[in-house]
């Protein structure tokens, strides 16, 4: 676990895995800062850190909003000086195959939005207190093994839309977003990495689909805490996983030109 006087972040902290590891997070001596949607949900996490000796506090955002993301990052910014952990968890699934298109507030598919976008978004706003933390901050990208290459003519899938190449296409620009964090900052200073935690957790994403869950929360959580605490990832970083092993990302995740075409579409889309 992480040492006293450390500051961690993780996403989509109020259900399903990230709640679970903001809970294995909580029993140490570092403070929680909880995201999520619903307050009460958001509000039960924090107690049963704080009832077992922890710190913490709930940042309620909706992330299919950009403008809630800034907001959440500026009310980090301006109450905290350091970031030593930061782990995107946040997400929706696929829906199952087919399924309807939706969008943002924003007026992007939803799971680009929600699953990519706003870590995207968050990340590079926070990156100032990632690296104040003075070395050894990492950023740990939950993303997955069902990956599809992003089509650059149609991002956003308004022609043959179907829900799981969505998730699968916003999953694969979280790893290829790792690997840019991962070439662009010394890894002295903070590490990006990212990983398939497990396979069809039992979680509420996955019994939405009508999927039977294959893992426990707890196996995905232990492969998430591996990345975010395991004394053996310490300096190294531009890493995929797949639960506790290292995993081989779709190719289009080390086409360079393709990581260029997404970070300047994405900054567009952002505004950064």
């Amino acid at each position: 676990m992480f040492p006293d006087g450390k500051t961690i972040l993780i996403t989509g902290a109020t259900d399903g895995v990230g709640r679970h590891v903001a809970e294995a997070l909580g029993r140490s001596a570092a403070e929680i800062l909880v995201h999520g949607r619903d307050r009460a949900r958001g509000d039960a996490v924090v107690t049963t850190i704080r009832a077992a000796g922890g710190t913490a506090t709930f940042l309620r955002a909706d992330f299919s909003a950009l403008a809630e993301v800034r907001a959440l990052a500026d009310t980090i910014l301006g109450s905290h000086r350091r970031l030593d952990l930061l782990i995107n968890n946040a997400g929706v699934g696929s829906g199952g195959s087919g399924g309807q298109r939706e969008v943002s507030r924003d007026g992007h598919e939803l799971r680009f939005a929600v699953n990519y976008l706003a870590g995207f978004l968050l990340t590079r706003r926070l990156l100032p207190l990632l690296l104040a933390a003075g070395g050894g901050a990492r950023i740990v990208n939950v993303a997955s093994m069902g990956q599809q290459p992003i089509d650059f003519g149609d991002v956003m899938l308004e022609h043959g839309y179907d829900g799981r190449r969505a998730y699968r296409q916003s999953k694969l620009a979280q790893i290829m977003f790792t690997l840019d964090l991962a070439q662009e900052y010394d890894a002295a200073l903070v590490t990006a990495n990212c990983l398939h935690p497990a396979t069809f957790m039992d979680t509420t994403m996955v019994r939405a689909t009508g999927q039977v869950p294959l893992s426990t929360v707890a196996e995905g959580a232990d492969a998430i805490l591996h990345l975010a605490t395991g004394p053996d990832m310490a300096g190294r970083t531009g890493l995929y996983y797949e639960g506790l092993r290292p995993g081989r990302a779709n190719p289009q995740a080390t086409d360079t030109q393709a990581r260029e075409r997404l970070r300047r579409l994405s900054e567009e889309l952002t505004g950064l």
